[in-house]
């Protein structure tokens, strides 16, 4: 299915930093390099009327120098393949350029296998569709970075994080390592993290309200925390320097995430 052309121009819109100005570049000047983010609800930037659910992606420029816009194209419910199939990937493609970065985070949809439009396996159709992103990029002469799936707040009876993504990570980290590309292991960062938090500290991270109990998005602190991960991953992998890095050991306050008003 293809977009229409309303859809393409609203997901374009979403993609911009909050409070950038389409303006013309002055003469001479450099061209930034833009972090374009590919991936599911866990990621995705977030309306007024879904506050507190907070996207990891929202939180991403906190940590970043200014010269380093985030283009957040990620969107709730997709998968791997529905992102593609949307041509959600084409209006990427069509923005990115040399020298920018595409990170590329899905799994928690393609493991919906009721759902045939969403569903990938692991180590086939999983790994194609990822491949697309990775060609996409590097045709554009863009850097691809993989990131496993984030997890969800989930525990045992004996308060032991578990991990819930089956054969996704693993399938992504052996496909980084065929490709030759940077992978930030997201999943086990996240994984440890809610460890040392425990049951009770991670319900502070998670969209749990008055009316909801979410194991799977965050509230401000968890995507402020899980943005630091990825930046953390950035720099260890060095695909970012740490001249393009800000704040990484500084608190960040919660307030400082906003939700704009929805799209029309």
């Amino acid at each position: 299915m293809s977009l229409t052309r309303r859809q393409v121009t609203s997901a374009a819109l979403a993609a911009l930093p909050l409070g950038a100005a389409a303006a013309p570049a002055h003469a001479g000047a450099r061209r930034p390099r833009t972090v374009y983010i590919a991936g599911d609800s866990t990621a995705a930037q977030k309306y007024s009327d879904a506050a507190p659910e907070t996207g990891w992606g929202m939180a991403l420029p906190f940590f970043l120098r200014s010269g380093l816009p985030v283009a957040n194209h990620a969107v709730n419910g997709r998968s791997s393949k529905s992102f593609v199939d949307e041509g959600r990937l084409d209006a990427v493609l069509a923005a990115i350029r040399p020298g920018d970065f595409l990170l590329v985070q899905f799994a928690h949809n393609d493991e919906k296998t009721a759902d045939p439009a969403r569903h990938t396996e692991p180590w086939t159709t999983y790994q194609d569709c990822l491949r697309k992103y990775l060609d996409g990029a590097r045709a554009k002469g863009a850097r691809p970075v993989l990131a496993t799936p984030v997890e969800r707040r989930r525990f045992d009876a004996a308060g032991d994080a578990l991990p819930t993504h089956g054969e996704y990570p693993a399938a992504m980290r052996a496909l980084a390592a065929e490709e030759g590309v940077a992978l930030l292991d997201v999943q086990a960062l996240s994984l440890a993290l809610w460890q040392r938090l425990g049951v009770e500290a991670t319900k502070t991270y998670f969209n749990w309200t008055a009316t909801e109990q979410d194991n799977t998005h965050f509230n401000p602190p968890g995507a402020i925390a899980v943005a630091r991960l990825v930046v953390q991953e950035l720099l260890r992998t060095r695909v970012l320097a740490s001249r393009d890095v800000i704040r990484l050991d500084e608190a960040i306050p919660p307030s400082w995430i906003t939700w704009p008003a929805p799209l029309s």
